[in-house]
Order: C-alpha cells, then structure tokens, then sequence
C-alpha cells in the first residue's frame, strides 16, 4: 500500500531502533490501558503485542491500515479504532492509569500532547516518537532558547525526558529531519496550585512576546501598576521555571 503524504506517513524499518523504543516504553503490567496512536504497519506494535497486556488498543486514522492491523494482529481484532485521535471521545478508552504509546504523526504531535495534558487523571505516561525539534522544545529547561509554551505548559504536570534520536535511514521513506524518542511521566509532586486557566494565559502571553521582559508583555493584565517596578518584571519568560509562573498566577490572582 502506497503511503499517504497527507498523513505525514514514514514508516520504521530499523528493527534495532524498533527494540530499543519497546525497550523504552518498558513493562506495560503497571498500566489498565495502553493506547498506540497511529500503528501504521505495526512495525512498534509487533513489539509491544509480546508484552501480552490485556487492554491493548490502538487509534488509527488510515481505514487500510486499521483492517490490516486486526487482521495481522488477531490480539487486537476489536480493540483498532478507525477514527482521528484528535476526534476520538476518550472517555471510555481511557482508563487509570493509561499508557500512551507511538509514531506520533509528526503534524499533530503539539495537538496529541495538549490532549493527553487534558485527560491527565486517566494517563499517566506517555512514550513516543516526535520530530526531534518539537520533543527537544517540550523537554528544554528554563534559560534554554527552546523553551517556551509547549514547554511550561507540559512540564507543568508532567517531568519530561527526551531520551534518544532516531536518525532518518531508520524510516521508509526516510524523512528530511532528525527524529527523537520523548517519555512524559505525571507529576505527583510539584503540582501546580494556582488558577490554571490563569497560568495558562500568562504562559501564552508572556511567550507571545518572548524578546520583551515581563514588565511589557504583561502590563496589560496588570492593574495594580506598582509593582511592575519589581525587578521580578526586568526577566524574559525563558527564564521562568514553572513554579516561577505558578507564583505570578498567583500574584496577578491576588
């Protein structure tokens, strides 16, 4: 079958690569659920359906390859949904604690994590492959020039670790970028104590100007004038921690 361009289709071939990511992923006993987005041939799957977990499913968009994965995978006759993981209602399919697993189609990959950010009391890790540069920016430290949105608004519940590239002979068609493996774990400590909606608009804000220091990209939403002379407000976001923007949320709230 002809691969889809228009999916961003490029497909593992390198079974060394193929192991050492199922080594990564790990025991998937600790988990209810395992979810794998966009199995594709199964060349991942043909690695973790060893691991024999009981409530192993996969989302697949291309309605060739969700008949082909049942049918070359009799364990997952049933448990394939044809559908965009985007669109998918993950009510049902997520359960606690759920392991999210795969080749992430690389130009949706943002839109994946903000999904599984939203349903973080079911999922509880995530390990999958990303183009490198978008996995490097949502693992960078503060002070880092790839920090920014994607980055605080990850690491704000979960501790992100971006583990290794894959290079592109390791793909069929190879792709024209360097490719990265990037493992999300939910946070259970550090977590955020503020108004998150808040945190989040400051987070976007302050980025959306990220050469201008605080004091300019947020006077907008500060009524209380005075303390924009804090030498808190000379800083750019970049430098910000988390916990940084936790407590701005909060100064602002007040």
């Amino acid at each position: 079958m002809q691969l889809k361009k228009s999916l961003g289709q490029h497909f593992l071939k390198d079974e060394a690569m193929l192991s050492r990511i199922s080594d990564a992923i790990g025991d998937l006993n600790p988990f209810v659920a395992v979810v794998e987005i966009g199995p594709g041939q199964g060349a991942l799957t043909k690695y973790l359906i060893k691991k024999k977990h009981p409530n192993y499913m996969a989302v697949e968009l291309d309605n060739r390859w969700a008949a082909y994965i049942p049918e070359h995978f009799p364990a997952l006759r049933g448990k394939v949904i044809n559908e965009d993981f985007l669109q998918t209602d993950l009510s049902q399919l997520f359960q606690y604690p759920t392991h999210v697993v795969g080749n992430f189609p690389y130009n949706i990959s943002t839109e994946i994590i903000f999904k599984v950010i939203e349903h973080r009391a079911t999922v509880t890790k995530m390990t999958g492959m990303f183009q490198k540069e978008v996995a490097v920016r949502i693992a960078a430290p503060p002070g880092n020039k790839e920090y920014g949105v994607t980055s605080v608004l990850t690491q704000a519940y979960f501790d992100c670790e971006y583990l290794f590239d894959v290079p592109p002979h390791s793909f069929d068609p190879p792709p024209k970028v360097m490719s990265g493996i990037l493992q999300l774990k939910l946070k259970t400590e550090g977590l955020l104590n503020c108004d998150e909606k808040l945190f989040k608009t400051i987070v976007k804000k302050a980025f959306g100007q990220r050469r201008k220091t605080l004091r300019n990209s947020l006077k907008d939403m500060i009524h209380n004038k005075e303390i924009l002379s804090e030498a808190f407000f000379d800083l750019r976001p970049e430098r910000l921690s988390v916990k940084d923007f936790e407590q701005l949320t909060n100064r602002l709230k007040a």
